[in-house]
């Protein structure tokens, strides 16, 4: 029975729509999308010296398993030829798995849910959006839930869709 997964995408070298498009395009073949967030403006987290951000939530159901999954989004990644030169920096393609299912994860390769979700408006906000009850399985609180409570000030703007033009 497929799984439902949400994954975070996000963009800040070249046509970063167009770059999204493509991850979700390719992310499709290892799964259904079934929702697709707004596209959202976001400043830089980390590494600030950047272009900003452009992010989004897919919500997917998938056969593979959750490594399996982690792989596919590095070989896309890979594809669209992500470098991996600064910490937090800039990148053409970023995909994040940040829940597969109620699954708890905690290895060297994959931390489910991602560990940094509930600290980041970029991803809460395109979340919340897509699956205001997706529940984490360790805080025991929902997108929604999580998003009113998280203490992030970076803004974070709507600016369009995947289908849209800029």
């Amino acid at each position: 029975m497929p799984e439902i997964v949400y994954i975070s995408i996000g963009s800040n070298l070249g046509d970063r729509r167009r770059n999204l498009k493509k991850a979700v395009e390719l992310l499709g073949a290892v799964g259904d999308v079934t929702k697709i967030s707004a596209l959202y403006c976001t400043e830089p987290v980390g590494f600030k010296e950047q272009a900003e951000f452009m992010n989004a939530v897919i919500e997917m159901r998938t056969r593979c398993l959750p490594f399996e999954l982690l792989y596919s989004c590095q070989k896309i990644e890979n594809q669209m030829g992500r470098r991996r030169d600064i910490r937090w920096g800039p990148r053409n393609i970023d995909i994040d798995l940040l829940f597969y299912g109620d699954m708890v994860i905690n290895s060297e390769q994959l931390i489910l849910p991602h560990p940094l979700l509930q600290d980041r408006r970029f991803v809460l906000v395109p979340l919340s959006e897509v699956a205001p009850d997706a529940f984490h399985p360790l805080l025991k609180k929902t997108a929604q839930q999580l998003l009113a409570e998280c203490s992030d000030a970076h803004r974070v703007e709507k600016c369009g869709s995947l289908d849209s033009d800029p």
